[in-house]
């Protein structure tokens, strides 16, 4: 079934449909303004929420992170909360979906490979790559039970579009109350709903990277009380970094259903996502001194890959076969089809008001599909020349050093340049099928006036079947696009094969995993005069249980003259069963003080915990369950003039389990802890009209604590060694990152002007736990002008890295000490300068 085309045909059937009606309307139609949330309606149709036009207020209400019907305010909030409207979220340009979290400060995403597989890092939590701090929610429902597998985090599940209302990100605090407990940070994105006035908006996007998008939304009323929607997105582009096919292609649809009632509302919601995108792994970048970088000769870290025409589509060997000079059997691969999704999730939120104090609320959502990668990653090894490259693959295979060889580019036959330089990358096959489902269903009462006790169940079900082919690493020109080479030696060898892979897979994986999670949870808030008082407690209970298939390594072809696949990992017959079963408390004392009605003042005390991924479980089944503590206060205050809201925690983090690999294939293990403090800013300073500066960031002080004395590792040059975590700071995460941005908003006779820059700041971090590999600071620039044209039109032209800085985001990932070698690292940059244009009509 071709869903891209069904979704694209009913996404043109929409924007027709509301085109027609805009354009019937359009004498006496106002601009649209984001619904209110039905549940705060109470049976009434919905109506412009007043709270929505600016996230920048306290008077805004939000609703992650707490059991009250209908939310609570921002200026009554006990824990740190950041929102951005539609408009906002727009203004930000994000890269991806997981880019957009900068917003949250203490939040730093690095979005440098491309639309999915972000690694999204947390302040305070240890994390190192991935993002199993991160939730992100649709609704108030967690897309997937667990944050992170291998190869996807629920950011690669989510793309951003004008279906989304707005966004609220939450910080630990009571969040490890509600959904999956999540106690980092919770990413909740609340869809748009139908008015009783139709409305919506048609966009069109060209960027400079080959960009070609349309997006659309349409609002409606149905009948009396009902109320429905449409809208999503399409797009294809050939990415900053450009690998001669589509880097980016596919689309979404969302519709959802609204049915008020005389005292609540139900919502219902289904949301389709298919989308292909690049992913980008290490390069070869110039480091000549600690924290420095440049362009490496031919691979520009800024729009550089190593997709091509040359390469994208390709065969994997997988399968042995036992006749002399037989074919193994694989899998055809196609590097176009990327780390993308091909998932579907439906959902509903229902809200009943019974009197008396009663009400409940229930959440629901069911997600699946895929969430497959086909992409290039480093084997971690240097760039050096094809003739050096012979040399050592020639003695590694114990051959005589006057072995010569013959070397052929795949695409055309011609010969090689044996003094160019080389690299190997492994192109790896990932096949992931999941589901999962949700709910989380409320009781609330009111004991007394100001008082509301809540009673609750979380309980999810989910399930994820993997299939792993990694390693088969190809031998490739060390440029951008570049071609793969095939190596014959003199005595009939066959170093690389006519495909250029000089290995098979060195990891074969085919697992599948059922998991099941339930917690109840008792909170209880109390308004007391200018105090809220709010506490919590949940327990929850995880089993998992898994069945991986047994693997042997061997000869692929029954043929010692093939050198690239004769040490190759493979599945045989047979299971190993891994089962794992916790229980953990969490729970949340936090009190806010109303000074005056736009000033306030905050504290909380949290334990969260976070249990062990599937992937976790894999590598050691015996896998504790992490424990967080969070202590924080903060101070909110807002005029005509400023908005501020400040935030200083402490956090501690025990029982992190963390294993290497030596030199010698050898695995260590050992766990540690880690300790942090800090302050996360949000500021907004308008010293007159029509002007405003946005200040927003943190300072991260974290540190690894109770580490083993020494952890041995193998260094760059091969020798053995061994380093204390203790007292390093936490990987990847800056100590200090900034955004700055001033704007003007110019009214004209015809409509109005907004002019911003962003400056973004990011402080150094270390690519891996014993401060060996620093990645340096970096800054970037960002702008954006966007005109409103009478009451209808609007046009959007946005720029990101204005600058063309080189901000590495990821050091050798494969390495545990020292990177760089001969002047070069292999690691991962910020995307290169890309501007886009967006024309809209809203109606």
């Amino acid at each position: 079934m071709n869903t891209l085309g069904i979704t694209r045909q009913l996404l043109a059937a929409a924007i027709v449909t509301a085109l027609t009606v805009g354009a019937a309307q359009a004498q006496d139609a106002a601009p649209a303004q984001p619904p209110a949330a039905p549940a705060a309606n109470q049976g009434n149709p919905p109506e412009p929420a007043k709270d929505q036009k600016s996230a920048k207020t306290l008077d805004q209400v939000v609703v992650t992170g707490n059991a009250a019907a209908g939310g609570v305010k921002k200026i009554d909030a006990s824990y740190s909360i950041t929102s951005a409207t539609a408009d906002q979220i727009r203004e930000a340009n994000p890269k991806s979906s997981a880019d957009l979290l900068k917003l949250a400060p203490g939040v730093y995403p690095e979005s440098s490979g491309g639309q999915t597989g972000a690694n999204i890092e947390v302040a305070g939590f240890p994390g190192g790559g991935d993002a199993p701090y991160v939730t992100f929610q649709l609704n108030g429902s967690p897309l997937y039970p667990m944050p992170t597998l291998s190869f996807m985090d629920n950011s690669s599940m989510f793309r951003l579009d004008d279906t989304i209302d707005h966004a609220e990100f939450v910080l630990g605090g009571p969040a490890v109350l509600y959904g999956n407990g999540q106690p980092g940070l919770t990413a909740n994105f609340i869809l748009r709903e139908g008015t009783d006035k139709p409305s919506g908006d048609v966009g069109v996007t060209y960027g400079s990277e080959g960009l070609v998008r349309l997006d659309g939304f349409y609002g409606f009323k149905i009948a009396d009380n009902w109320y429905g929607s449409i809208g999503g997105f399409w797009r294809k582009s050939d990415g900053v970094r450009d690998p001669q096919f589509d880097a980016d292609k596919g689309g979404s649809l969302t519709g959802t259903l609204t049915r008020n009632f005389d005292n609540g509302s139900l919502m219902l919601y289904a949301r389709d996502l298919k989308d292909h995108n690049q992913f980008v792994t290490d390069t070869p970048i110039l480091n000549p001194g600690r924290g420095q970088f440049s362009d490496y000769p031919g691979f520009s870290p800024l729009t550089g890959t190593f997709g091509s025409k040359a390469n994208q589509y390709e065969f994997i060997q997988t399968t042995p076969c036992t006749t002399a000079g037989c074919t193994p059997g694989g899998q055809s691969v196609n590097l176009a089809k990327g780390r993308g999704a091909d998932i579907h999730s439906i959902g509903g939120n229902l809200d009943l008001d019974f009197g008396d104090g009663w009400s409940i609320s229930d959440k629901f959502n069911f997600t699946a599909g895929q969430m497959n990668t086909i992409s290039f990653f480093s084997t971690g090894q240097n760039p050096e020349s094809l003739s050096d490259y012979i040399t050592g693959a020639v003695a590694a295979a114990g051959l005589p050093a006057s072995t010569t060889a013959t070397a052929t580019y795949t695409n055309n036959g011609a010969a090689a340049d044996m003094n160019q330089n080389v690299t190997t990358q492994g192109l790896w096959y990932v096949h992931k099928r999941i589901e999962g489902a949700t709910n989380e269903f409320h009781v609330n009462k009111e004991l007394f006036d100001g008082n509301t006790l809540t009673l609750g169940n979380y309980t999810a079900v989910y399930t994820d079947h993997d299939t792993w082919f990694l390693g088969n690493n190809m031998l490739l020109q060390a440029k951008n696009n570049p071609n793969p080479i095939a190596v014959t030696l003199s005595n009939g060898d066959v170093l690389s094969s006519s495909q250029g892979f000089v290995s098979g897979p060195s990891t074969a994986i085919r697992e599948a995993w059922n998991g099941f999670n339930t917690a109840f949870f008792l909170t209880d808030s109390w308004k007391l005069d200018q105090w809220l008082f709010d506490a919590g407690v949940r327990v929850e209970r995880q089993q998992a249980n898994g069945r991986v298939q047994n693997t042997a390594t061997g000869d692929l072809d029954n043929n010692p003259a093939t050198l690239y696949n004769n040490n190759s990992q493979y599945l045989t017959g047979g299971n190993t069963t891994i089962n794992y079963a916790k229980t953990a408390p969490s729970w949340t004392i936090g009190a806010n003080y109303e000074i005056t009605s736009n000033m306030s003042v905050y504290a909380r005390v949290n334990d969260g915990v976070h249990f062990p991924g599937f992937d976790d479980l894999r590598g050691l089944p015996s896998q504790p369950v992490n424990k967080i503590h969070n202590m924080e206060v903060g101070y909110k205050y807002q005029a005509d003039w400023v908005y501020l809201d400040v935030n200083a925690y402490r956090k501690l983090f025990y029982n992190v389990p963390y294993t290497i690999t030596q030199g010698n294939g050898q695995q260590f293990s050992f766990d540690y802890a880690s300790a942090t403090k800090g302050i996360n800013f949000n500021t907004v300073v308008k010293p007159f009209e029509h002007f405003s500066v946005t200040l927003s960031g943190d300072y991260m002080d974290g540190h690894y604590t109770h580490s083993a004395a020494c952890t041995p590792y193998t260094a760059q040059d091969g020798s053995e060694q061994c380093a204390s975590l203790n007292g390093m700071q936490l990987q990847r995460q800056p100590k200090f990152q900034a955004r700055l941005t001033p704007a003007y908003d110019l009214p004209t006779d015809w409509g109005s002007v907004k002019f911003w820059v962003t400056y973004e700041y990011v402080g150094n971090r270390y690519g891996d736990l014993i401060e060996q590999q620093p990645l340096g600071q970096y800054n970037d620039l960002s702008f954006g002008v966007s005109a409103n044209i009478g009451q209808y039109w609007q046009v959007n032209l946005q720029g990101t890295n204005m600058t063309n800085q080189i901000g590495i985001t990821e050091g050798n990932s494969r390495l545990f000490g020292f990177a760089s070698s001969g002047g070069v690292i292999l690691a991962r940059s910020i995307e290169g300068r890309e501007v886009n244009l967006q024309v809209k009509y809203n109606f």
